[in-house]
């Protein structure tokens, strides 16, 4: 069971746990703290142990002077950094009382990460339903648009969580790729790989020696002389899977910076999205044994044939 917070979400963030050596060099709590966090004025972190907001797991404060070994794990309330907005915005395509789908668009990520916060579809989200209990059963990477889905009670998210743990779900997604000089249409095709993310770097790294871990059938929607439209249906989640799967076939997907080259990172350029869109889903509902199925509204801006862009979605349902 994971551990709750002794402090509420506020504003829509969640508190910060921290874990703290039960034994070490360091005399108090505090002086670990100003360690780790090295990089931080260390009379302003001892002041917010002063303010009381540095807390344990029964909600009292924990003293500037509290020994190492008096609580192995602490929580308080991230500093808010200097964010730039985001000028787009979510729409929820269906809420129940359990289930809550929403249309995310490109730039915007799942779920607070560095600089953006307030700036997360989560946040967002939590906010606009005064819902502090909401969390994401899935991921989207913040380039990517389209369907993600959110748990709206604790009791019954992990019912939601195991449809993607086993497979239960279908997903389908779609892409736009420069037409290379020299392409055939060889498509369907289904795509295996073994894909690795290795520590404290940004791109996976495909390994051809070993067994595929990751698979995707690439069907063809449309091409014209510019540019080729496909439909992507993963049948595993790896990081990164779908982009490094059209990479690897000579379709890597328009404005992707990342593969199959990677280039410098630039500010986002909002009229070049990544052209990838997490287009459908599909399940069994595990708690009313219903069939569910979402459909994103949500177009590629450089898709053949002018579709809308992906920041004028048409009609919504909500919006924020």
């Amino acid at each position: 069971m994971a551990m709750r917070s002794p402090l509420p979400v506020r504003d829509g963030v969640g508190a910060t746990r921290l874990h703290v050596p039960l034994t070490g060099p360091w005399p108090t709590v505090s002086a670990y703290m100003v360690e780790r966090f090295f990089h931080l004025d260390p009379r302003w972190l001892l002041s917010r142990f002063d303010d009381g907001e540095i807390v344990a797991f029964d909600g009292s404060a924990v003293a500037r002077d509290a020994p190492l070994g008096a609580e192995e794990f602490v929580w308080y309330y991230r500093e808010p950094p200097a964010e730039t907005h985001i000028p787009f915005e979510i729409e929820i395509l269906h809420q129940d009382r359990d289930l809550v789908v929403i249309d995310k668009p490109h730039f915007l990520p799942s779920t607070p990460a560095g600089r953006y916060v307030q700036n997360s579809a989560l946040v967002r989200l939590r906010r606009l339903l005064d819902n502090p209990d909401l969390a994401p059963v899935h991921r989207l990477d913040r380039a990517t648009a389209g369907l993600l889905m959110f748990s709206a009670r604790p009791v019954t998210r992990g019912a939601y969580q195991t449809l993607f743990q086993r497979r239960a779900i279908e997903k389908v997604y779609e892409a736009v790729s420069a037409r290379p000089a020299d392409w055939t249409d060889d498509l369907p095709r289904t795509v295996r790989l073994h894909i690795e993310k290795p520590r404290a770097q940004v791109c996976v790294e495909v390994d051809t020696e070993r067994e595929p871990n990751s698979e995707t059938l690439i069907e063809l929607l449309d091409a014209d002389e510019h540019v080729v439209h496909t439909l992507l249906h993963p049948h595993t989640g790896k990081m990164h899977q779908l982009r490094v799967h059209l990479a690897s076939i000579g379709l890597g997907i328009l404005h992707d910076n990342l593969y199959p080259i990677l280039t410098d990172e630039k500010p986002d350029d909002h009229d070049r999205p990544l052209q990838l869109l997490a287009r459908e889903l599909r399940f069994t509902d595990p708690l009313s044994g219903e069939p569910r199925e979402f459909l994103t509204r949500r177009r590629l801006r450089y898709a053949p044939g002018g579709a809308p862009t992906s920041g004028d979605p048409g009609t919504a349902t909500t919006r924020f």
